[in-house]
């Protein structure tokens, strides 16, 4: 109605014909953008709006109300709305192939789920049962090197059994949990103390970070990957250290120690990986679990490392607003020097 409103105000004033023709195919873009409209019917359509607003045009040049140039207004608004069309088509095109992809990756991403979790599972029986049974031969056996083999089974069904338990964490790491206020300074002691009697190493941990909204299991699990990468790639009497930092750009939480270290290509590698990367020494699982951790809260990792030097695992968080800051670090001497005290807070080695 508007349309035609505006085709008869240019017909009955010449030479102001401007602003209702204008408003004509403005009209014809915002109903196209409302109806889809078939391929003939939008020609149609189009060649009837040109048609009806040319024809008024041509009727008031040879009257001599407007000049001859202002017919070419018809072709060019037909021209700039083709361009409107074609641009639409294009991005409708793109949008459409987007969602394929999209669609095509979350059932990726279904399929993985559903495959590390079959695996994880249809594997603990065999591996449980594997190890029963590697235990009887070691128990039972009756020259040394048959026990030796064994324990080297056992070995291996451990780490296989490890490995297993890594896949179907990195997978829960995916899946949404509510963070809820914690005390992060707590909670890396607590962590830290039950790594204390695992390895004859100078164990410290120290923390200013506060209470911070985290999913604490979530975070021990990741802090337990670090802690176990640090533990393989340190000897006796080396040092791993968990520290908290409050920062102005957020809190951190450092994994240090001062074992066999790694080339700043190697740490850099690390750093950069979106996934698990596999050395000769491990899977990658490990970072790969702590990363899926951080990058859940918005945050990141950062590796560094000098060989023989030690290694430093960073996870970055963005900031919190911490409500109580713990008092004082707490400091773990050695295994050796693993004596109940009423002084210094150390822990028994039992």
């Amino acid at each position: 109605m508007a349309s035609v409103i505006n085709v008869v105000l240019m017909y009955l004033f010449p030479g102001k014909e401007t602003i209702p023709f204008h408003l004509v195919w403005i009209g014809l873009s915002i109903v196209y953008g409302f109806i889809a409209w078939h391929p003939a019917g939008m020609a149609a359509v189009l060649i009837g709006v040109a048609a009806t607003t040319g024809t008024i045009l041509v009727h008031h040049a040879a009257a001599g109300e407007i000049g001859w140039e202002e017919t070419t207004e018809v072709p060019l608004m037909m021209l700039v709305f083709g361009v409107m069309v074609w641009h639409v088509h294009v991005r409708q095109r793109v949008v459409a192939r987007l969602a394929q992809l999209a669609e095509h990756e979350r059932r990726q991403a279904d399929t993985q789920q559903i495959l590390v979790r079959l695996v994880s599972h249809e594997l603990r029986t065999p591996i449980t049962v594997a190890r029963g049974y590697a235990e009887l031969i070691r128990d039972g056996a009756s020259g040394p090197g048959v026990a030796e083999d064994a324990a080297i089974v056992l070995d291996e069904l451990d780490k296989l059994s490890r490995i297993t338990y890594r896949l179907v964490t990195l997978m829960l790491m995916t899946a949404a949990a509510a963070r809820q206020p914690a005390d992060i300074d707590a909670e890396l002691k607590r962590t830290l103390h039950r790594w204390v009697p695992t390895a004859d190493r100078i164990w410290k941990v120290r923390s200013d970070v506060g209470v911070v909204g985290i999913v604490p299991e979530r975070l021990e699990a990741a802090l337990d990957c670090l802690l176990e990468n640090a533990e393989k790639f340190t000897a006796d009497g080396d040092r791993i250290e968990i520290v908290g930092t409050r920062r102005a750009d957020g809190w951190t939480i450092e994994v240090l120690d001062s074992g066999a270290g790694m080339t700043p290509e190697r740490a850099a590698a690390l750093t950069a990986a979106t996934g698990p990367l596999p050395s000769s020494t491990g899977t990658g699982l490990g970072l790969a679990i702590a990363r899926a951790v951080v990058e859940s809260w918005g945050g990141r990792v950062e590796v560094r490392g000098e060989p023989g030097v030690g290694s430093c695992v960073t996870l970055w968080f963005p900031p919190e607003s911490p409500e109580v800051r713990s008092a004082e670090p707490d400091v773990l001497p050695a295994r050796q020097l693993f004596k109940r005290s009423t002084d210094d807070g150390s822990m028994t080695n039992t």
